[in-house]
């Protein structure tokens, strides 16, 4: 199960985090961020669907997706060809990101970054907004309601937003009893990494009007978009077709028709 080794992988990486920078230091950092996160708004404006880029080097079933990886400079070809987020990937261990690509990112673009990682900890809430990010993305499929509602109050006093992602029908009722308004539908299984569009069809129709609805994974076409657009999708992420691309540009604008 590649799921639970990775949970497995990411508790021993927290502890190691909290030896070099303690629970209480990193707060401390976190407080002082002063974050004002614009990406709630920016990811629902109305009548269009909206793009969050994923900067995402490699993931556990395909290993290398970019070789030619430099993380600012796609973070500003996604910005100048109109995305409205940017998710960075940290995790190390199975998709070779680091932490310092989110602060590289945010600062040099305008419009919000999401820190997209397997988030178990409160710690790794704190550690999100020393970092820069705008807002983070809890996975309900690994946490207990209690763990989201907790994780989302910390994010919020931070001043970030939260994107709270579901896999199934019991995922879609913790996302709606912990409150949140952002909650995305993730079309790979996280326990074999297969990808289904349809899992957005069959879900979507859980959550209720007044919910931020965002699409993600496996989305490669404009024909994918425009599926997910007629059923009232707010936004989609959208990484892997873009990193495997020479000309990331180019194939914004394929998928988009600009």
């Amino acid at each position: 199960m590649i799921l639970s080794k990775i949970i497995q992988e990411k508790r021993k990486f927290v502890e190691e985090s909290k030896s070099r920078i303690s629970l209480r230091d990193i707060a401390e950092k976190a407080a002082k961020a002063y974050i004002k996160s614009s990406f709630k708004r920016n990811i629902s404006r109305p009548h269009q669907i909206n793009l969050i880029a994923e900067i995402k080097k490699a993931s556990p079933t395909r290993g290398i997706i970019r070789g030619d990886f430099n993380p600012v400079q796609i973070a500003l070809t996604y910005q100048a060809q109109g995305a409205n987020a940017i998710s960075v990937l940290t995790d190390e261990r199975f998709f070779e990101g680091k932490l310092q690509y989110l602060k590289d990112v945010k600062d040099r673009v305008t419009i919000p970054v999401i820190r997209k990682d397997f988030i178990i900890d409160e710690y790794q809430v704190y550690e999100s907004a020393a970092w820069g990010a705008d807002a983070i993305l809890l996975i309900a499929n690994i946490l207990t309601l209690e763990e989201i509602k907790k994780y989302s109050e910390t994010a919020k006093n931070l001043g970030m937003d939260v994107l709270c992602e579901a896999h199934n029908e019991e995922d879609i009722q913790k996302a709606l009893d912990s409150g949140l308004t952002i909650i995305g539908i993730n079309n790979r299984d996280l326990h074999n990494f297969k990808v289904d569009l349809t899992t957005t069809q069959r879900l979507i129709r859980l959550i209720p009007e007044g919910k931020i609805k965002v699409s993600e994974s496996g989305i490669r076409t404009y024909q994918d978009v425009m599926f997910l657009k007629s059923l009232g999708v707010n936004a989609v992420l959208i990484g892997e077709a873009f990193m495997e691309s020479d000309d990331i540009g180019a194939k914004i604008r394929e998928i988009f028709k600009y």
